[in-house]
């Protein structure tokens, strides 16, 4: 006569052992993912036991609509196209050489400084324009530049954007040396760094950003430190302040002696 016992029995001992250790496990993990670790969060869609299971499996009882966060700091709002500035005339050249009298201290009488201000001769229109009106705005602040810019109008600002956009570019920057640095011809891609020349580049540009060809190093350099630190902020869609922060002080000099016609 036999005396084995069926194996899915409750007469069985190590089935049922099991099976109960199983159901416990269970239980305790439901507890645990469902109730005890949602309860510590205290985000709304979480408060309260049902609301927290029900978010736990991702069907939240009343589904969580964020509120917009508001920036700290002033960002630039101006909105500038290639055809921003496609019908200039002589009058407004002749505007903004009027007004420009206010600015040659810092920027020089033909658009060339010599005290490490930028160089504005033959920057694009559209960069002059939306700087002015950052300064302007707030969304980029500056001792001298923020009450000059504020007693501009925005036709006062469109006509210097076209009087220095006229003027002739300073000759022989960067350097023809051709010794490029990577960070200005490939960037680092490893670091989410697009090359320099992509958005500043001589043959094309993107709108909006300056040419940086002939402007002193220790400008580039302290703007560079700047958008690094958060210090300045008026770049669309913070694109200069990501790529500063993961530059190194090294690649930071290299491309201000750059463009500044410097050699290495």
């Amino acid at each position: 006569m036999s005396t084995e016992e069926r194996l899915f029995s409750l007469r069985n001992r190590w089935f049922t052992v099991s099976v109960g250790l199983t159901v416990g496990v269970a239980a305790v993990s439901t507890l645990i993912g469902f109730v005890w670790l949602p309860s510590v969060h205290t985000d709304p869609q979480f408060m309260g036991i049902w609301n927290a299971i029900c978010s736990a499996a991702g069907v939240p009882r009343q589904w969580y609509v964020a509120t917009p966060v508001t920036s700290r700091v002033k960002t630039s709002e101006v909105v500038v196209t290639p055809t921003t500035f496609s019908q200039v005339d002589p009058l407004a050249i002749g505007r903004g050489a009027t007004l420009a009298q206010r600015c040659s201290m810092c920027h020089g009488p033909q658009g060339i400084s010599q005290a490490n201000s930028p160089n504005l001769a033959g920057q694009y229109d559209t960069v002059i324009y939306k700087q002015l009106e950052d300064f302007q705005s707030g969304a980029r602040t500056n001792a001298a530049m923020s009450p000059m810019a504020a007693a501009l109008s925005d036709q006062d600002m469109r006509d210097l954007a076209a009087y220095y956009a006229h003027l002739p570019k300073l000759p022989g920057s960067p350097t023809a040396s051709g010794n490029v640095p990577q960070i200005v011809a490939s960037g680092s891609p490893m670091r989410n760094i697009a090359p320099c020349a992509s958005c500043h580049g001589a043959a094309d540009h993107k709108t909006g950003a300056p040419a940086l060809e002939g402007e002193p190093a220790a400008y580039i350099h302290a703007q560079l430190q700047a958008f690094a630190t958060g210090d300045r902020h008026n770049d669309i869609d913070a694109q200069m302040r990501n790529v500063a922060r993961q530059m190194t002080r090294a690649e930071i000099e290299a491309a201000a002696r750059y463009y500044a016609g410097q050699q290495p």
